[in-house]
């Protein structure tokens, strides 16, 4: 009788079915919407509700990494559906998260024996060849980010740090925010053409227990997106909910990096997983727009960084992306 997977691997493979039930056989809808005057980016926010309401279902906390994760892996399903390479964009919506273009093109190659045999040595994470987080230098220090384009003959052509926090504002909201502007500097100063973002998921409770703390929040979040050598774009995502799950504890942790490492390849059983049970499951998740300003909206943040990295690479170079910006259905 298979091992129960601990509660990462789990989400893993329920975050893993929903997106690929939103990409039928790998097909993504086009999220560009062209109207008279304007080109814009319609984000998939049912996708969104769902991953979002995986670590409430299973009781996940911030420690597990769980709760950072499911805006992780929208964030590059988004880009996926954008025209990317969805092996150049990381992580993946496969074993393993994190991998070069090029081993995959090589894998796609062999017979299947051999690339049964070489996924599982992958599946061991091969230092520098596949991992489950992404580590980029910058002027002055590595970095995890938690949201990566990139590839050997390019390097860095997206870079995106997210933050969740459901609890705690007033000890740890300022904390994040500060790290965050240091680390934007750090990578830009490295990575000059990169497109930088930076995406902060915020409970909705903050409004009404700590409104004085939301609205200096929400304004600097602003004037993070306004740096000239800082990041592109911000985005803050106001996640409302109704369970108690999910909570932050004083030593948080919102990021991959630092969550679980000794279950970052573990191998899981989808049956034991019980992924069907967990999405028919799922709780009610709301994503409150209406308190957050244009300039930090995520149809803004995913359009600035899509033309971004379309605009500063070579025309030769993501061509799927620019045909469904060229091509986006008129509304």
């Amino acid at each position: 009788m298979p091992a129960e997977p601990s509660t990462k691997a789990t989400a893993w493979a329920i975050f893993d079915r929903i997106v690929a039930d939103a990409a039928p056989a790998g097909v993504h809808t086009n999220p560009w919407l062209r109207t008279v005057d304007r080109l814009t980016y319609r984000p998939d926010f049912k996708v969104l509700r769902k991953l979002l309401g995986v670590p409430l279902y299973l009781d996940a906390p911030s420690t597990t990494g769980v709760p950072a994760l499911a805006l992780d892996v929208w964030m590059s399903y988004e880009l996926r559906r954008a025209g990317f390479d969805p092996d150049a964009v990381w992580p993946r919506p496969t074993d393993p998260r994190i991998m070069p273009g090029a081993i995959s093109s090589l894998l796609d190659g062999l017979p299947q024996r051999e690339r049964q045999l070489i996924e599982a040595r992958l599946g061991r994470s091969m230092k520098g060849v596949a991992g489950s987080s992404a580590s980029v230098l910058g002027k002055h220090y590595m970095k995890q980010v938690d949201v990566v384009m990139s590839d050997w003959d390019t390097g860095p052509e997206l870079l995106i740090s997210t933050k969740r926090m459901d609890s705690s504002f007033g000890k740890n909201a300022a904390n994040r925010v500060e790290e965050s502007y240091g680390d934007a500097k750090n990578l830009r100063l490295r990575h000059p053409l990169a497109a930088l973002g930076f995406v902060y998921g915020l409970r909705s409770t903050i409004l009404s227990t700590e409104p004085d703390k939301a609205e200096w929040l929400i304004d600097l979040l602003g004037k993070l997106g306004t740096e000239d050598d800082a990041y592109h774009a911000t985005a803050l995502i106001m996640i409302d909910y109704q369970a108690d799950g999910v909570e932050s504890p004083e030593d948080e942790v919102d990021s991959i990096e630092k969550a679980d490492a000794e279950t970052l390849f573990e191998i899981i059983d989808v049956a034991t997983a019980r992924v069907d049970e967990a999405l028919a499951a799922l709780p009610d998740i709301a994503i409150r727009h209406d308190v957050v300003p244009p300039q930090l909206q995520p149809a803004r943040f995913l359009a600035i960084m899509a033309n971004r990295v379309i605009d500063t690479a070579p025309v030769t170079r993501h061509r799927e992306a620019r045909r469904r910006r060229e091509q986006a259905p008129v509304g």
